[in-house]
């Protein structure tokens, strides 16, 4: 394990790959920039404005030093460092995370990707994230390195994203001091949904593993596939949404992270009717900066139900740009890892590594949370 500080970053130049990069140098981390493709690596390192940090990474001249423009040169350190590395090359990857003290994965489809760098990870003896939200490749992770995870010691937190990792989160801060819940829902009302390149394949990806025309929910405490078309319901969310269509059983990577380590047989997510339509439409537009910060314009709101007998307990999250926020998720998270606040080891979703009412507070500067238990 190198130094506490530097991270590399699999996937950095990606659309959310860059906001992570962005972040974590914000925190006084050292990025690691990792890819396939090297002139797109040095196009983030200098000269490509990173989306999140309003600031392009710029050479002071004749130095060799680079730093953000109208800052001086050398806020982030020496130049930055990057490496060429791909998933089909073992010793490619092994070179990427050498020195590194954990290693953060934005490289979708993760269906791919996942586990030749965890692999990697677990070679470097570090920690790894990734930002997954395919239900079929976070099963993977469950499945296929739980027992050699925990036997080393290892800690390895898949989907630390918006969907997966961020209603796990809500959903185990609302459970408050319950062991076990009969349902948990989990709402998104998304203003619009902009997908990236990548979630369209990694979407692609997954409907092909599960068969085309097939869906999937989680009910009495199992994954089912289902044919038939997922129902359209009412959902009242706060304002200032209020009530809306929404596509119900339209399943996310939660149905995954939540019963991982919590007692629920019901798991349900749901999505507004329009975002659902942005996502399977081939004519809407990736997402478009609109603030210094590189964020879009689209804005959400998160409202996670828990019910137990005739209880009912609520957590509302609101906040803009799912694919922006999903960075300082996954940093906290990495920063938390690496200073030992962690609750768990092996395989472990975001709820049950982290104490999730405080990794909640920590993410204030970046989205509003409201607990009613």
């Amino acid at each position: 394990m190198g130094s506490d500080r530097t991270v590399a970053v699999f996937g950095a130049y990606g659309h959310t790959g860059r906001f992570v990069v962005a972040e974590l140098r914000a925190r006084g981390f050292r990025p690691v920039l990792v890819g396939r493709d090297p002139d797109k690596l040095k196009a983030l390192a200098y000269g490509m404005e990173a989306p999140g940090s309003g600031a392009y990474v710029t050479e002071a001249p004749g130095t060799g030093v680079y730093g953000t423009k109208g800052h001086a040169a050398g806020s982030y350190g020496t130049a930055p460092d990057i490496r060429t590395a791909s998933v089909h090359d073992p010793a490619s990857l092994d070179r990427a995370l050498s020195g590194a003290a954990a290693v953060i994965n934005c490289a979708g489809p993760f269906a791919t990707t996942a586990a030749p760098v965890i692999d990697a990870a677990l070679r470097a003896g570090i920690p790894y994230l990734d930002v997954a939200a395919e239900i079929e490749a976070n099963l993977d992770t469950f499945a296929h390195y739980a027992e050699r995870a925990h036997e080393s010691q290892a800690l390895i937190v898949p989907a630390m994203a918006f969907f997966g990792g961020f209603g796990d989160l809500l959903a185990t801060a609302a459970l408050g001091d319950w062991t076990a819940a009969d349902e948990v829902h989990i709402a998104y009302g998304l203003s619009s949904w902009h997908p990236t390149a990548g979630t369209r394949t990694a979407g692609a990806v997954s409907r092909e593993r599960r068969g085309a025309g097939r869906r999937i929910r989680y009910t009495e405490g199992r994954l089912e596939h289902r044919d038939d078309a997922p129902p359209t319901l009412e959902w009242s969310f706060p304002q200032p949404l209020g009530p809306r269509t929404v596509i119900g059983e339209f399943t996310m990577a939660d149905v995954v992270t939540v019963p991982s380590h919590l007692t629920v047989p019901e798991v349900r997510t749901y999505m507004t009717a329009e975002a659902a339509r942005d996502l399977s439409s081939p004519d809407t537009p990736a997402p478009a900066a609109v603030d210094e910060r590189g964020r879009s314009d689209q804005t959400f709101l998160v409202d996670v139900v828990v019910r137990s007998g005739g209880a009912e307990r609520r957590a509302i999250a609101r906040g803009q740009d799912i694919y922006a926020v999903t960075a300082p998720l996954v940093v906290e998270a990495a920063e938390r890892v690496l200073t030992g606040r962690t609750r768990a080891v092996g395989v472990a979703s975001a709820g049950r590594m982290f104490d999730a009412p405080d990794f909640l507070r920590a993410l204030s500067p970046h989205i509003s949370v409201e607990l009613f238990t």
